[in-house]
């Protein structure tokens, strides 16, 4: 029976956890397609603050030059984290999930380039 109730709350936290990651994205891509909507209308994006959003967002031109970032703004990416920028590359302007190592730690993030070339990103 023990067995039973622990098998029951593995499976229960595991739910909990997979369906608290869909909301994480799912709020993460609202925010990135935000911003994107807020730039595709006028907005200037080096008048965007990245954290105010959670969790941050960015956004970089296509050369890797951070116009928004809340410890790389007006350093180039591609200078800092080489790989980083090339995962941020893939971004296309429906939006995609990408995956890179950062720090020692994988991290994922929701990419979406502007009709302007400039990458609006943030993730976990």
């Amino acid at each position: 029976m023990k067995r039973i109730a622990l098998a029951l709350s593995v499976l229960a936290l595991f739910c909990f956890a997979t369906g608290a990651m869909a909301v994480d994205q799912a709020a993460i891509s609202k925010n990135v397609d935000e911003i994107v909507a807020g730039i595709e209308s006028g907005t200037d994006a080096t008048s965007f603050k990245a954290d105010s959003v959670e969790p941050y967002a960015f956004i970089m031109q296509e050369d890797g030059q951070m116009l928004a970032h809340p410890s790389l703004t007006g350093k180039s990416l591609k200078e800092v984290a080489g790989p980083v920028y090339e995962a941020l590359l893939q971004a296309t302007p429906e939006g995609v999930w990408v995956e890179y190592e950062w720090k020692g730690k994988m991290k994922h993030t929701y990419a979406r380039k502007t009709s302007s070339n400039l990458i609006v990103g943030s993730g976990y």
